[in-house]
């Protein structure tokens, strides 16, 4: 995906859960965890998420408000931790290159988790295991990567999808800010065919009968909630969370919500 799942641990998260409530709210934004060595919340009273907006399902802006699957996550953590949820726009280069870390506690942008990120950041517990697709127009002649190797395919930049079609020979890959743009490229016949995460292209496409996944990639993708390196607590804080909403069945009931039955 955007290079983006996951399973969890809780017991002593709930009591870090508890630990860094008694700190957000009894302290100003520059007091520190004995942790983490650096304060939290960043803003004081907020847990601040970047977030790559738009991003659908995951994250979109609807009757102006910032909805989806990630922004439920982020509402739950932000809950655990006793403070509001303030939500900021950040470009996915920005996240992945781990620069979130100095306006936001936290990143969930449907990242996937890989080798290269986590040396500029560390990741929660998978919640979500996100494959690549191939999508085309019916008629396209496209029917797998080796029959898209000269046509227009469009990926979303700094992704698992652009880094895996240029990795399999795609010639003519043409490269998007957001899935948004990405989707509205092949809706608009600017590109013969997009490549993508499952989740986020398929739910694009799900209402349009004219196009249609053409191929399926097995690649172990998994998203995972970002943290800045060092932020133990923060880190259990956020695997709390995740742990509670898997036990508790909400994980399953969110993902109905934003992707449908499976």
């Amino acid at each position: 995906m955007r290079s983006p799942k996951k399973k969890f641990a809780a017991a002593i998260a709930l009591s870090s859960v508890a630990l860094l409530a008694m700190t957000a709210c009894g302290s100003d934004s520059s007091s520190e965890s004995s942790a983490d060595g650096a304060s939290f919340p960043l803003n004081q009273g907020k847990l601040t998420v970047c977030s790559d907006i738009p991003y659908e399902p995951f994250e979109f802006v609807k009757d102006g408000k910032n909805v989806g699957f990630d922004m439920d996550v982020a509402a739950e953590i932000a809950k655990d931790a006793k403070l509001d949820l303030n939500v900021i726009d950040a470009s996915f280069d920005s996240i992945e290159s781990g620069l979130f870390s100095t306006q936001c506690d936290i990143a969930i942008s449907s990242i996937s988790i890989t080798d290269a990120r986590k040396a500029k950041m560390d990741f929660s517990t998978p919640y979500m295991d996100d494959d690549l697709v191939l999508i085309a127009k019916n008629g396209s002649g496209i029917t797998d990567l080796a029959s898209a190797t000269d046509k227009k395919v469009g990926v979303q930049q700094a992704t698992t999808g652009e880094k895996y079609g240029k990795e399999k020979g795609l010639k003519n890959i043409v490269g998007y800010e957001d899935a948004g743009l990405q989707t509205q490229a092949l809706l608009a016949g600017q590109v013969d065919a997009v490549l993508g995460n499952q989740s986020v292209l398929g739910y694009a496409v799900k209402d349009k009968a004219d196009y249609k996944a053409v191929a399926n990639f097995k690649t172990g993708e998994q998203l995972g909630v970002a943290v800045p390196k060092d932020k133990a607590d923060t880190l259990k804080l956020v695997n709390g969370t995740l742990k509670r909403l898997t036990d508790a069945g909400t994980m399953k009931e969110l993902t109905v919500k934003w992707f449908g039955e499976k």
